[in-house]
């Protein structure tokens, strides 16, 4: 850890603790990446096993990468039932987590044995996916439909990229191609047990 005194028109009201990641202990990089890096927004990533056996998980270490072609990324950790599915299926669906929905994506990040269904363990309608064999959950505002890219190895764990294919929407909350984003009431996570709504929001023209 090293503290930086910076120069130019802040220097005399602020200075900077900074870590060489190297030296930090893997749960004090993620406290700090975690507690930076806000808000995420949540997967909800059902799989579905060999054995045909639905899966549900949350996960925000997510995000959209590219539209040409539809792309995201997913980081399941060392959930082993995620991404082991995907691993055999190469199929997964994201479900978007509104605010009526949060105690529910809560509740499905419970450790459960990997015979369990957690779509009826959390009591969420497991829909099945239009042009993948996983499902995705009912209930939510929006889902995505995703198959396999490519997995970035990492040890004891993997990051997943994948194509989206077919993109689920509610009427309601959508106008053409605009969502609707304080109907959507989509959720994002913060830090330790923190989330935060998209309902407080602003605007700022893009320079041309």
């Amino acid at each position: 850890m090293a503290r930086l005194d910076p120069v130019g028109p802040y220097a005399r009201r602020m200075s900077f603790i900074s870590h060489a990641t190297s030296d930090l202990e893997p749960r004090d990089a993620y406290k700090l990446l975690t507690g930076l890096i806000v808000p995420r927004p949540i997967a909800w990533a059902g799989t579905i096993s060999r054995d045909g056996v639905p899966n549900l998980a949350p996960f925000s270490f997510f995000n959209v990468m590219t539209a040409r072609p539809p792309t995201v990324v997913m980081g399941p950790g060392r959930r082993k039932d995620t991404l082991a599915n995907i691993r055999a299926v190469e199929e997964w669906t994201v479900s978007i987590v509104d605010r009526s929905l949060a105690e529910r994506m809560n509740a499905s990040s419970a450790s459960f044995p990997s015979d369990v269904d957690e779509f009826a363990e959390v009591g969420v309608t497991a829909v099945p996916g239009t042009d993948v064999s996983a499902p995705w959950v009912g209930e939510a505002p929006a889902a995505l439909e995703c198959v396999l890219h490519s997995i970035l190895e990492f040890e004891g764990t993997g990051i997943v990229v994948g194509n989206v294919v077919r993109i689920h929407v509610r009427d309601d909350i959508l106008d053409g191609t605009r969502v609707d984003q304080v109907a959507l009431d989509a959720i994002g996570r913060t830090v330790g047990s923190g989330y935060i709504t998209t309902r407080d929001r602003f605007e700022m023209e893009r320079p041309t």
